[in-house]
Parts: C-alpha cells; sequence; structure tokens
C-alpha cells in the first residue's frame, strides 16, 4: 500500500468528515492518522491513508474534487516518502504557556526547545478570556531526547517565562491509549 497525506479546510459544517472519508473508502483507501480541529470556524483536517498502489495522489485529490465543492473546501493530496525516518524517540512531557496575548510566544517558546532539540510532537493553541484582556494558552506535547533533562528544559523555560511574562509548567505525560 502506498501512504497519501490528505489535507482539506474549510468553514465548519456537519457532514465534512462524512463526505471526505466516503470518498477515501470508495477509492480503496484506510485512514492511519489523523488530526482534526476546528479553528475559528474553520474544520481543518489532515489524514494520512493507507492507499492502493495504483492510486495516484493527483488522481484521490480529483476524486476528492465533488466533496470538495458541496463544502467548499481546499483539498490537497501528497504522497508522503515511507524513507523518512520516525520523529525522535525520547521521554514524553506536556508544556502548558498561559499568558498575555502578544506577538513571539510560540516562536520564542519552540525556540528554547529546540535548542535543546526537544521535538514538539503536538501543539494546541487559543486565545482565551475576554476581548478586554485575552490570554494566550498552548498546550504542547514534547519529547525530551535522550540526555536532556526536565530541569534543562525548565531552566530554557524560566528565560523564556522572564522575558515574556508567560507561565510556563512542564509535567511528564503517563502513558495513555492513544
Amino acid at each position: 500500500m502506498a501512504h497519501l497525506a490528505v489535507i482539506a479546510m474549510g468553514a465548519d459544517r456537519p457532514g465534512i468528515v462524512a463526505a471526505v472519508t466516503g470518498v477515501l473508502v470508495a477509492q480503496g483507501c484506510n485512514l492511519d492518522d489523523t488530526s482534526m480541529s476546528i479553528l475559528r470556524g474553520h474544520f481543518a483536517m489532515m489524514l494520512v491513508v493507507d492507499a492502493p498502489d495504483d492510486l495516484e495522489a493527483d488522481d484521490l485529490e480529483r476524486a476528492l474534487g465533488t466533496a470538495a465543492d458541496r463544502f467548499d473546501l481546499v483539498v490537497a493530496v501528497r504522497r508522503i516518502d515511507d524513507d523518512v525516518p520516525a520523529s525522535p524517540a525520547g521521554e514524553p512531557w506536556t508544556l502548558a504557556v498561559y499568558g498575555a496575548d502578544r506577538p513571539g510566544i510560540v516562536h520564542r517558546v519552540t525556540t528554547a526547545l529546540a535548542g535543546l532539540d526537544v521535538n514538539v510532537t503536538d501543539m494546541t493553541t487559543r486565545v482565551i478570556g475576554d476581548a478586554d484582556r485575552p490570554v494566550y494558552a498552548m498546550i504542547l506535547a514534547v519529547t525530551l531526547p535522550d540526555g536532556c533533562t526536565d530541569a534543562e528544559v525548565q531552566a530554557a523555560l524560566d528565560e523564556v517565562r522572564a522575558e515574556l511574562g508567560v507561565d510556563c509548567t512542564l509535567h511528564p505525560v503517563d502513558p495513555d491509549v492513544l
């Protein structure tokens, strides 16, 4: 089986997942990894699918055209290189960051993490609170590489905290089903 990445985005409405996955099933595809979310009223989905070897990315993208037109979606399909190594292994942690909304929070936090070779495996951000006092909330799933301690990461985050005035809380992750 070939692996294809399918990305679709549009205004959130009931039926988008059913329409897209219906086309995938009809084309002989099986869902592998998926991530779907609503961002400011827009639905975004990223899927990795197992596809028949003879199904080309362009053909699947065309097949998704009816669903894309029906729901006014932007759709892209690309073949995935199976030779790309998996994400670096490491110890899983969760990082929560909260502070007054301002440009550069994501960049500064992720730059501090990258400086320690900490890998970001998932990230969700939201602006919460009222319009007069917006708070930026960011939750990251990260993996600490071998040899990197939580104390080192916390020290780097303490610098970010002092610089940006944000709270940064690092917690180990207990294994779960997903």
